[in-house]
């Protein structure tokens, strides 16, 4: 048995990511792939990497036949999403990539957003989609908020230390460098290669980034009580990746101890020795995250270092594994294959 589903914005990064995952997945079918601007295109003219696949052409929303879908992934841009979703068929479920139902609270997404959500009524139905830990809302979800790839990776660092109280809660500085297909595949002076390559940026700098809403929202629900940390992202000229390190108050054989036993039957989450860090390449193209603790020079502070894939474990990978819970499946099926190295 497989089931049928349709990719809502296969034109762009993540969607793509997604046709490549479900390509070798045996429970999933892709029945229907859109993309309003490249509408009529085959997808290989789209993406030539994707030439050896049979699949159908892409078309618009409106000509999908829903009755013929299970679930659909939505990939569409932020804002855009919760117009087109608000109007599918009720029985159908979703996954969610986009930022518009990642916040519970209405008035928390007018915040970050700038503007009230189109779709308040599905906003409170849907489920957070950092799959290992809402594995139990997940399965029974109709609408699922996939993560956004910085928020997912900070909270792999930060949600079990925060839930042990084994960290100063009001002394946490979280950096992160990103790498450039997390800012999507539409042009951008700025991603331009002649401005991007050969440097390195900060950006959403002083606490603008929209991201922290998510950490404001989780990591205040795992404490029981607000949590606001500082948050820096960097973009740099790599493809895939992000790499976090965190600035911690606390003993750091402690906080080791504490991620390891939080995450040791974790199929996707591997802790590292003490005192290594890891690195975007072992993780590139999988839907792994890696994790290191190392102690700092100053006593009772430690450094937590982690990575993951942005288009894989940050987003379409982290879809396919919440999909495959809503499913029944195995949540793993389709996405142990092994990084891309070098």
């Amino acid at each position: 048995m497989t089931t049928s589903v349709a990719i809502l914005g296969a034109s762009g990064y993540t969607g793509a990511e997604l046709v490549r995952l479900i390509a070798s997945h045996p429970g999933l079918r892709i029945t229907a792939l859109t993309g309003e601007r490249k509408a009529g295109q085959p997808m290989a003219q789209v993406f030539a990497f994707l030439r050896h696949l049979d699949l159908p052409d892409l078309t618009r929303i409106e000509d999908v036949d829903f009755n013929a879908i299970d679930l659909a992934f939505c990939a569409l841009p932020h804002a855009t999403a919760q117009a087109v979703l608000r109007d599918l068929p009720a029985h159908l479920r979703i996954v969610d990539l986009s930022a518009d139902f990642r916040l519970r609270d209405p008035a928390e997404y007018q915040k970050w957003y700038g503007k009230p959500h189109a779709a308040p009524d599905l906003q409170r139905e849907a489920v957070y989609g950092l799959t290992e830990f809402y594995r139990d809302e997940i399965r029974a979800a109709r609408l699922v908020a996939g993560t956004g790839c910085n928020a997912a990776l900070g909270q792999y660092l930060l949600r079990p230390l925060v839930a042990a109280g084994v960290i100063d809660l009001d002394r946490i500085i979280l950096d992160l460098k990103c790498g450039v297909s997390g800012a999507g595949r539409a042009l951008k002076e700025n991603l331009l290669h002649a401005e991007l390559s050969e440097g390195g940026q900060a950006y959403a700098v002083g606490g603008t980034h929209r991201h922290l809403g998510e950490f404001d929202q989780e990591l205040s629900r795992e404490a029981g009580r607000p949590v606001r940390i500082q948050f820096t992202p960097h973009l740099l000229p790599f493809n895939r990746g992000v790499l976090a390190t965190a600035w911690l108050d606390g003993d750091a054989a402690e906080l080791h101890a504490v991620l390891q036993a939080r995450y040791c039957d974790e199929s996707m989450i591997h802790m590292l020795p003490f005192g290594t860090t890891p690195s975007t390449h072992d993780v590139r193209g999988s839907n792994f995250v890696h994790i290191g603790v190392v102690g700092d020079r100053v006593p009772g502070r430690a450094l937590v270092v982690g990575v993951l894939d942005n288009l894989c474990k940050g987003s379409s990978g982290q879809a396919i594994q919440n999909a495959n819970l809503m499913l029944g499946l195995d949540e793993t099926t389709g996405l142990m294959g092994a990084p891309v190295f070098p």
